[in-house]
């Protein structure tokens, strides 16, 4: 298998480079762009995934709907719907744009391009990539801050959101 090549990129957006995952996740804080999907249903509630065990950075914490890399030579939108159709078999949305910001973890730096939509169709997790997905109450959300359930830029960005929609 081909070893993923991700775009590196300025605080712009403006590609700059290019490096594999492993040199994207190892430490280097390459700046590689990231896009989140943020679902919200008819009653206001948030559509949040759980990830998988398996991954290699915050498993088992709950994430944004929709996260995912943009590949090299990739528009922001294309890797926002492809994300959206690998990770919860869902297309016919309409994206808005909420903000983008730079998030730095300990082994990574990533331009994180936010956006959110509002979908009452059907939405099916996909068990390789997610173990399971609900949508929340905006009260029980905050509830949970703070307290290891969320991965930490969920906690950031959901505050961000909040700010966005009032």
């Amino acid at each position: 298998m081909t070893e993923e090549i991700f775009p590196i990129v300025n605080e712009q957006g403006e590609t700059i480079g290019a490096a594999t995952r492993k040199e994207c996740h190892s430490g280097s804080f390459l700046l590689h762009p990231v896009v989140h999907l943020h679902i919200f249903n008819s009653q206001g509630e948030l559509y949040l995934q759980k990830r998988n065990m398996n991954k290699d950075i915050q498993p088992g914490k709950w994430d944004t709907a929709v996260g995912g890399h943009v590949n090299m030579n990739e528009k922001v939108e294309d890797a926002l719907c492809r994300e959206a159709d690998e990770e919860l078999h869902i297309c016919g949305f309409v994206p808005i744009f909420a903000f983008r910001y730079v998030f730095r973890s300990d082994v990574e730096q990533e331009l994180v391009n936010s956006y959110y939509t509002f979908y009452s169709g059907n939405i099916k997790p996909d068990e390789d990539e997610i173990s399971e997905g609900r949508f929340w109450k905006l009260d029980e959300i905050n509830a949970c801050l703070g307290k290891n359930i969320f991965t930490p830029n969920l906690e950031s960005e959901f505050q961000k959101l909040m700010a966005v929609l009032k």
